[in-house]
């Protein structure tokens, strides 16, 4: 049996494989925890080698746990969490929903939204209530289930294998998604096809070159076995317009969180601290009151199709 991840890959921006390492493994498992491929896992510093790009300068995890073994632990993972967590999601998408509505056609007479990797569905949910025809694509087996007991429009597949129309959609996103992906260029460029002429495409994702990412360093929490790829607005633009994109704009964009969810973020770093804030939040029944949270290390990008 492997001691660990065993797959080597080229650069997915620019095929190069000179690369220097950035943050050794600290992966002690001979394969993928399924439980640490949940949206809302904890494991933070847990991850193969990380290295970057000396070409272009991507940051991605190499070597890795193979495709297939990705995509095994995607289509079996589980996460109540996260259903416990939806207000936070409600809030956050809500926010993220009006620019869209700025960059389409406003004649459009059907606007068509595919939301990838959509998890339980709560974007497409949105989407829908606000008059679009929203679709989702998600691996999860169990989380496409959840959405569907809502009534909602969703695919259990990865894109690649979703067989949907082409030049369908108005606009597609993907939230925290792209940096799970074993090829995101490949992707982006599925996404290139689906999308109608002028169409646009919104990305939410950790940026490796924030300011709160460099001073963190190691202890960053987004280096996780989960993430393959760690992008930044310059290296994500690049493989947008690699797959016919053209960038229109990109900013730090935060999210919401209930206090008690966030308050267990803390419990890899500090046992005494998360125990006390724990305490406090239940004394006061505080662990539904929703935060806007945001140190500037994610950020979402917007791209239309030429």
């Amino acid at each position: 049996m492997s001691s660990g991840p065993s797959e080597e890959i080229a650069c997915n921006l620019c095929g190069s494989r000179d690369a220097r390492l950035c943050y050794p493994s600290t992966l002690k498992a001979s394969a993928p925890n399924t439980r640490d491929f949940r949206c809302t896992s904890s494991a933070y510093g847990i991850h193969p080698p990380i290295v970057r790009c000396n070409v272009c300068g991507l940051v991605y995890a190499n070597p890795r746990w193979t495709a297939a073994q990705l995509n095994e632990s995607y289509s079996v993972v589980q996460d109540p969490t996260y259903v416990e967590e939806r207000e936070g999601r409600v809030l956050t998408f809500s926010r993220n929903l009006a620019p869209f509505e700025d960059l389409i056609a406003p004649n459009s007479a059907t606007r068509r939204l595919l939301d990838v990797g959509c998890h339980i569905g709560v974007m497409v949910e949105l989407a829908q209530q606000r008059g679009w025809e929203a679709w989702g694509v998600e691996p999860s087996v169990w989380a496409s289930q959840q959405a569907r007991q809502r009534g909602l429009h969703i695919i259990t597949a990865t894109l690649g294998d979703a067989e949907l129309p082409r030049e369908y959609f108005d606009v597609v996103t993907m939230w925290d998604v792209i940096e799970h992906l074993p090829d995101p260029l490949g992707e982006l460029q599925h996404v290139w096809r689906i999308l109608k002429p002028g169409g646009i495409v919104a990305i939410h994702t950790i940026d490796i070159e924030s300011p709160f990412a460099r001073l963190m360093g190691a202890r960053w929490p987004w280096l996780m076995e989960m993430h393959l790829y760690y992008f930044s607005p310059r290296t994500l633009g690049k493989m947008l317009e690699r797959a016919g994109f053209r960038v229109i704009r990109a900013s730090a964009q935060g999210r919401y969180l209930r206090l008690g969810y966030l308050v267990t973020r803390l419990e890899p770093y500090s046992q005494p601290l998360y125990r006390l804030l724990s305490a406090l939040v239940a004394r006061f029944r505080l662990g539904s009151l929703a935060l806007s949270v945001n140190f500037g290390d994610l950020f979402t990008l917007y791209a239309r199709k030429v």
